[in-house]
């Protein structure tokens, strides 16, 4: 069976095909992207208007693209499916519409996926995909939560951030350093020539019991340090408290996603979404875990940010396990807000 999956619940439009299999995880047989980034870096930030209408310029010429790539048609696809929430309203429309309308024409099923969903299976793409159960960090621009993973749809919540999420906080830290969008990558270039204990910068919630995070408060004591820099501030300095900034957010998901290892007694350790992609995470969460006799799984880099082969796959794998709850009637919404914790 083959699944066209849709995402744009944000600033990035993705089409992709997957094949799934009578043993082990579907086959990711084509995918296409667009990321708005260009476009929205002229304001410093998404602009939910220009978002939508990007996505409706750019949706089908990528299904095009993905159905060529693939050697495929769309008398090929058996399902078809799309981000339902969480994410901008009229960005989520765009590609819910699209999908339920093309598998209307078709006279095949629909399913709305969720976003989170996508990103946490994501990893099972990669080619040392890991096996159930695990615990599982999403970190994003929108979210960071821990979630103990029993398997496909059995998902329960240990913590999350209670204000910022660790990409906002990458994203705002670095806009106060003159940064450009998106902030968290180019921090992340920055401090690579910084020194990551320049700045005595917290850590908030580090040693709490729970597994909660909390990143308001590190993004006003960078800002604090940049105002007490003065306006004339050397490139050296921006770049150790940019270091400085990394560290203290790379540090907080470090302890929790290793405390919340040790919590649920998992040796397996899933990592998804788009702050998954820096490389001072990746080290430092490889060497906690291999101290402790823990796995670390990433999604391929390609696939940390939005992508719809993340949607395709967790459409195909609801499939398998018998969790899809199909549209045949054209109808479909959208849920903007949606926690992970109520999928079922």
């Amino acid at each position: 069976m083959k699944v066209l999956g849709f995402e744009s619940s944000c600033d990035e439009t993705g089409v992709a095909l997957v094949e799934t299999r009578p043993e082990g995880v579907p086959r990711l047989l084509a995918e296409a992207l667009h990321s708005q980034v260009d476009m929205h870096a002229a304001y410093g930030g998404v602009v939910p208007e220009l978002a939508s209408r990007d996505h409706i310029r750019r949706v089908l010429p990528l299904a095009t693209q993905v159905l060529q790539r693939a050697g495929c048609t769309l008398a090929d696809v058996d399902l078809v499916a799309y981000t339902r929430g969480p994410g901008l309203a009229g960005a989520l429309l765009v590609g819910a519409g699209v999908a339920v309308a093309l598998a209307a024409a078709l006279g095949k099923p629909a399913l709305g996926i969720h976003h989170l969903e996508g990103h946490l299976l994501s990893p099972f793409l990669a080619d040392d995909a890991p096996q159930f159960p695990f615990v599982a960090l999403l970190v994003s621009g929108g979210h960071t939560q821990l979630m103990a993973v029993a398997g496909v749809g059995r998902y329960e919540l240990l913590g999350e951030t209670i204000d910022d999420a660790a990409g906002e906080a990458f994203d705002k830290s670095a806009k106060l350093l003159g940064l450009g969008y998106p902030g968290g990558p180019a921090l992340a270039r920055l401090a690579d020539f910084g020194d990551p204990q320049a700045f005595a910068l917290p850590r908030p919630l580090l040693h709490s019991k729970d597994l909660d995070f909390s990143f308001a408060g590190l993004k006003t004591a960078v800002l604090t340090q940049h105002r007490k820099l003065g306006t004339n501030v050397c490139e050296q300095s921006r770049a150790d408290l940019a270091a400085s900034t990394q560290a203290a957010i790379v540090d907080v998901l470090v302890a929790k996603s290793l405390k919340a290892l040790k919590q649920t007694g998992s040796r397996r350790l899933v990592v998804a979404g788009g702050v998954g992609a820096n490389q001072r995470l990746r080290e430092m969460l490889n060497a906690g875990a291999a101290k402790i006799g823990a796995q670390v799984h990433y999604p391929p880099l390609a696939l940390c940010t939005d992508n719809g082969a993340m949607i395709a796959l967790a459409a195909a794998l609801r499939l398998q396990h018998g969790l899809a709850v199909l549209q045949t009637d054209g109808a479909f919404d959208v849920r903007p807000r949606w926690p992970l914790a109520e999928l079922s």
